[in-house]
């Protein structure tokens, strides 16, 4: 049977204030073409559907268009939540779901109570069961006391030892001569994050090893790191990452989804199936010159642009005027810290309210002379001693 492996949408992200709906809506689209094309038996999203725990109206129409057109492509379609998803909200629309062939999972069950999805593979007759593990946060893994008195060290084995419990328990509902699959949103020891994560929800205090899933497991469906890898583990223990970059930190990974492989008596077989829908995140360095005389490199690319040049009034629009896409202007750190550590130095005990302000300004790496100007003529009429 054939599966896509997915997670990490966050869909409803915004990157500086821009929405990003029409890309997350091109990425998803390429992921149900992915689907048509490959004839798909199921697809497992691996928590992370929305980039908030209250989506947007408009994020919320998406993924829920989203789900019903991988339906439409006759794959069975499972979801769970993430740390960013309200699991509450998704058990809430689980039985509407339900009525439509869509299982969403927001909270940990029991295996005889939907911890374990089982259906036959249309295209192979072949049954699967999918047990499933969303979003367990620290504090309900981990009883508030334990979390009060014992130590980084103790907090972290309890969390390892209440998942690996629960990861056993879901096993236990495995039958024989099936496709197993684990699906979890979880950090696994050893994961390279991917750049873009919530790091309070991904600390590395709370993890589980590779080693904790099943080994007789045909594959292990991950979320929450958002770069695709796969885990040294007895089964394919793999994060597909996220289809897009989610920010910044996030520009040079790859994107893509998984199509999985595998029947009850031959292992999983991987091919990633590359997302080319999402807009490239840049990086550019250099002066405000050197980067707007790069214009036409950068097309429909969103840029982070980092200026190697002294601050001046007007700089972020003599950059954001002939790049609309420069999401993010700021002066090079190493740059400014050297303004800052220079103006530090000088003493400035007895010195005019003018020069004060050029110090401030230095110290910020503000170097213009029209705002130095701006600052003596408002001075001076504030201390006119023929102002009324």
């Amino acid at each position: 049977m054939k599966f896509l492996h997915t997670a990490d949408w966050h869909v409803g992200k915004t990157l500086k204030g821009r929405s990003r709906l029409d890309e997350q809506r091109a990425v998803i689209g390429q992921i149900v073409g992915y689907a048509r094309e490959h004839q798909i038996d199921a697809v497992l999203i691996a928590g992370d559907l929305y980039d908030s725990s209250a989506p947007t109206a408009d994020a919320q129409q998406l993924v829920v268009q989203a789900l019903l057109a991988l339906r439409d492509t006759g794959a069975k379609v499972l979801a769970i939540a993430g740390n960013h998803d309200s699991a509450a909200t998704f058990d809430a629309y689980r039985p509407l779901l339900d009525a439509v062939d869509i299982t969403l999972v927001g909270r940990v069950r029991p295996a005889a109570r939907g911890g374990v999805v089982s259906f036959d593979a249309r295209s192979t007759g072949e049954r699967v069961n999918v047990a499933v593990l969303p979003f367990l946060s620290q504090r309900y893994a981990v009883r508030a006391a334990q979390l009060v008195a014992s130590t980084p060290s103790e907090m972290s084995r309890d969390y390892d030892a209440m998942v690996r419990e629960v990861i056993d328990s879901l096993a236990a509902g495995f039958t024989p001569d099936a496709v197993s699959v684990m699906m979890a949103h979880l950090t696994v020891v050893g994961g390279t994050f991917g750049g873009g994560e919530r790091a309070a929800q991904s600390i590395f205090e709370y993890h589980v090893p590779a080693v904790a899933f099943p080994a007789h497991a045909h594959y292990v469906a991950l979320g929450h790191l958002h770069r695709r890898q796969t885990l040294p583990a007895p089964a394919p223990v793999v994060y597909s990452g996220a289809p897009f970059a989610v920010d910044f930190g996030e520009q040079d990974n790859t994107s893509v989804v998984c199509l999985v492989q595998a029947s009850p008596s031959t292992p999983a077989t991987i091919t990633d199936l590359p997302i080319t829908a999402g807009r490239r995140l840049r990086t550019v360095h250099g002066t405000a010159a050197e980067i707007v005389g790069r214009a036409e490199e950068f097309g429909d690319d969103f840029l982070r642009v980092i200026i190697r040049e002294p601050a001046r009034a007007g700089l972020r629009e003599e950059i954001t005027d002939v790049l609309p896409n420069a999401l993010e202007v700021r002066i090079d750190t190493e740059f400014a810290l050297s303004i800052t550590n220079q103006a530090a130095r000088t003493d400035h005990r007895d010195r005019s309210p003018a020069e004060l302000f050029g110090d401030f300004c230095a110290a910020r790496g503000v170097a213009d002379e029209r705002v130095q100007s701006l600052f003596e003529r408002l001075h001076d009429e504030l201390t006119s001693t023929g102002r009324e």
